[in-house]
């Protein structure tokens, strides 16, 4: 029977993925209690609260694009209470044939990784021993490297817990930590995002310079992102194919930046999605690309 997870890259076409409907706005985004993360966060990136049914129906309308494209879409079952749970990529992540559950930063978001038992992804995730970590902050750049942001949500010890779960399992892979310059970021993907082989967009103001260094000696092709592009979260496409991207509605000069590199850019309207600072990428956990 063929394997019904695999993923090795960030473009490798993309054959069956799993993705979760919003459900109601719950999280207090101001107030006496707000968690000082969250006030770090804001300072990076827009927090406002989302109307469900037109985040659900901009999904709906993602979902028939991947479907129509040839894309098996698992649609997870709900995590009651849960405000982020539309974004499943940050609950775990696939790395060449293994699965591993996220250790999530915030309490509040703990029941979204039930879904990683239900059955319809027939698969047995692998927990890490320590620290945090989240699928957002995972980048596949290539076959032999993984790029892991030390965002607010994901800890050094979360890094080297995936390093060391991954030679335990077999996979000859180099953590490579990614360093931000300020606080308050929320994922890595919201300022990197490998679109196709060698290429990448950045958002090079929020990495230090050596960071900086380090991305330009291993890709041949960045595209600058503006402060305003990022803060829009425009930076977090996904690449369906080698060729092709999926960016969101308004991000005209980014899609006309991949298109003048040959690539085929399709576009969806997640005006209502990225509400909360999370886009294409945050709502899709790629299980198996080939």
């Amino acid at each position: 029977m063929p394997s019904r997870i695999h993923v090795a890259t960030e473009y490798a076409p993309l054959r069956r993925v799993a993705m979760r409907h919003a459900g109601d706005f719950t999280r207090p985004l101001d107030g006496p209690d707000l968690p000082p993360v969250l006030a770090r966060q804001q300072a990076t990136s827009t927090w406002t609260s989302y109307d469900p049914a037109t985040v659900r129906a901009q999904q709906d309308q993602f979902i028939a694009l991947l479907r129509d494209r040839g894309t098996d879409v698992v649609l997870l079952p709900a995590a009651p209470g849960c405000s982020a749970q539309h974004y499943p990529r940050d609950i775990a992540v696939v790395i060449d044939h293994v699965l591993f559950r996220a250790r999530l930063n915030s309490p509040h978001r703990l029941p979204e990784t039930d879904a990683l038992s239900d059955p319809a992804l027939d698969v047995q995730p692998v927990d890490l021993e320590r620290g945090t970590i989240e699928g957002g902050d995972v980048l596949l750049p290539d076959t032999g490297r993984v790029l892991v942001g030390l965002s607010e949500e994901t800890s050094p010890d979360g890094v080297a817990a995936l390093q060391e779960s991954l030679a335990q399992h077999g996979l000859d892979r180099e953590v490579v930590p990614v360093h931000f310059k300020v606080k308050g970021i929320v994922h890595l993907d919201d300022h990197l995002a490998v679109v196709a082989p060698g290429t990448a967009l950045i958002h090079r103001e929020v990495f230090t310079a050596d960071q900086n260094r380090w991305f330009d000696s291993h890709f041949d092709d960045l595209l600058p992102v503006t402060d305003a592009e990022a803060r829009a979260v425009q930076v977090n496409v996904l690449a369906i194919a080698p060729t092709t991207i999926v960016v969101a509605a308004g991000s005209d000069r980014i899609a006309a930046a991949l298109a003048a590199r040959g690539l085929e850019v399709l576009t969806v309207d997640y005006s209502e999605v990225t509400r909360i600072p999370g886009s294409l990428r945050c709502t899709t956990l790629p299980l198996l690309r080939t």
